[in-house]
């Protein structure tokens, strides 16, 4: 196994290797690559049909932004210069998410928030036995199609309610310390493992897919993580 995907194993005890796919998708909610590569993620597990398990494993973006976020325009503005700069590369991102039902609406965002609070609402879904990708879908909608503040607690409250969490169970796991120190060291275990971008998927503990990879790709992965011989691989940015 290779030194960039046995630091994750060793250490992950959430997961115990079965005749079953599972994946570990290492992501951030305001990624909109993330966005596009659970989509079609979840076209490659409904193409196999077989039996699957995804949970999430969490990675942030900007890590340092205030707890409160920021403005977007700001943002962009720090970070690509101009909106003649980041036009060009929004329009692409939505013509992309058209052709996986996303409708990409950059228009409606005004804040760009610390995801923290996101990713321990992410962990409250685990401890909870809640669909974790149904629930970061919600919350990359809301953010992506309805420009909806996911630093704010009342926002995750109506969120995470939606997916049966109790309110004063999300409130006290977003505000805590306990969630976040997870967060915090499952997040500086992928780190230290050389990943250094996101989306990934660790498909049954074996194979590092790298990137919002089309459909086909992500079906072939699964079959070399399943059948595949040779050694376990990181692949990026496409397989070959």
């Amino acid at each position: 196994m290779s030194e960039t995907l046995s630091n994750i194993v060793r250490t992950n005890d959430r997961v115990t290797p079965t005749a079953a796919l599972h994946v570990e998708a290492i992501a951030d909610i305001v990624c909109p690559f993330c966005y596009l590569g659970l989509m079609r993620l979840e076209k490659a597990l409904e193409a196999v049909q077989g039996p699957s398990e995804v949970t999430w494993y969490p990675w942030q973006l900007n890590p340092e932004l205030p707890v409160d976020g920021v403005d977007f325009n700001d943002y962009l503005a720090s970070r690509f210069g101009s909106a003649e700069n980041i036009g060009p590369v929004l329009e692409g991102l939505a013509l992309e998410g058209k052709a996986e039902g996303i409708d990409f609406r950059f228009d409606r965002i005004t804040r760009v928030p610390n995801t923290m609070r996101a990713h321990q609402l992410l962990y409250l879904a685990e401890t909870r036995a809640v669909r974790q990708m149904a629930l970061a879908k919600d919350l990359m909608a809301a953010f992506f199609e309805h420009g909806e503040d996911l630093g704010d607690i009342e926002v995750l409250v109506k969120i995470g309610t939606r997916h049966g969490l109790e309110a004063k169970d999300i409130i006290a796991t977003v505000d805590g310390d306990e969630a976040r120190q997870v967060v915090t060291a499952r997040e500086a275990q992928a780190r230290s493992s050389g990943i250094d971008g996101v989306p990934g998927f660790l498909l049954n503990r074996r194979l590092l897919l790298i990137g919002a990879q089309e459909t086909d790709n992500i079906i072939n992965a699964f079959d070399r993580a399943m059948f595949g011989e040779g050694t376990d691989e990181l692949i990026s940015p496409a397989l070959h």
